[in-house]
C-alpha cells in the first residue's frame, strides 16, 4: 500500500472509530480518554485529595479525566513536550521530559509534596523502523518509573504505556522489584492491531 493510500485508510479508521465519535460527544480531546476511563473505574486509581502527575499529557485527554474525577479537591500536573490548551484544574509543563530542566521545573511545582499517582502515557514519534521506536518506548518508560520511584507515597500507583517487545520483560520484573502489585490492562479503546499494553504497579516495597 502506498503512502497516499496508507493514510487515507488510517483517516478513514479514525473518524469512523466509535471512541473517537464518543469523545466528541463528550467534549474529551482524544479517544484515549476512555483508555484511563476504563483502567480507572477497574482499579480505583484517581482519588480525591491526591496529587497526580501526568507525563506525556497532550492533547489532554488523560488529564481531562483526572481532573474531573478529583473534583477540585487537589492537583493535576501534566508535562508534555507539545503544547496543550488549558484544561481546568490542571498545571501544565511544556517541554521534553528527557531534559534535566523539564524535571527540575516538575519538582518545583510539586513543592516537595508526594505523589498519589503517576500516569506515563508518553510516546516519541514513530519513525517506522521497529527497533528504534521500541527503545525510544522503553527509555521513556524508564524515565517515567524513575520519577515514580522517587516521588510517589508508598501506597501510591504508577500506569505506564509500553509496547511489547525487546525489552518489555526487563522492565515488567524491574516493575515487579519496585511495587507489591503488578498488574497489564489493554482497554477495549486500544485498538487490537495495536502493539501497546498498559502496565500499573500499585504499592512501593519498603
Amino acid at each position: 500500500m502506498n503512502r497516499s493510500r496508507s493514510s487515507s485508510a488510517w483517516l478513514n479508521e479514525h473518524v469512523n472509530d466509535a471512541y473517537v465519535q464518543q469523545a466528541r460527544a463528550a467534549g474529551y480531546r482524544s479517544r484515549a480518554a476512555y483508555k484511563l476511563i476504563e483502567i480507572d473505574d477497574k482499579d480505583h486509581l484517581i482519588r480525591p485529595g491526591e496529587v497526580i502527575v501526568d507525563l506525556g499529557a497532550a492533547p489532554g485527554g488523560w488529564s481531562q479525566v483526572a481532573a474531573q474525577r478529583m473534583q477540585g479537591k487537589s492537583r493535576v500536573i501534566a508535562v508534555d513536550l507539545l503544547d496543550m490548551t488549558p484544561v481546568r484544574g490542571v498545571t501544565f509543563v511544556q517541554g521534553d521530559f528527557r531534559e534535566q530542566e523539564v524535571l527540575q521545573q516538575l519538582e518545583a511545582l510539586l513543592g516537595g509534596d508526594r505523589v498519589g499517582l503517576v500516569l506515563s502515557d508518553m510516546s516519541p514519534n514513530i519513525s517506522g523502523i521497529s527497533v528504534c521506536d521500541q527503545a525510544r518506548v522503553m527509555h521513556l518508560a524508564e524515565l517515567s518509573l524513575d520519577f515514580a520511584r522517587n516521588w510517589l507515597k508508598p501506597e501510591g500507583a504508577f500506569l505506564v504505556k509500553l509496547f511489547q517487545g525487546h525489552g518489555f520483560t526487563d522492565f515488567l520484573q524491574e516493575m515487579r522489584r519496585i511495587f507489591k502489585t503488578v498488574a497489564s490492562r489493554k482497554p477495549d479503546a486500544s485498538r487490537d492491531r495495536s502493539p501497546e499494553v498498559y502496565l500499573l504497579g500499585k504499592t512501593l516495597k519498603t
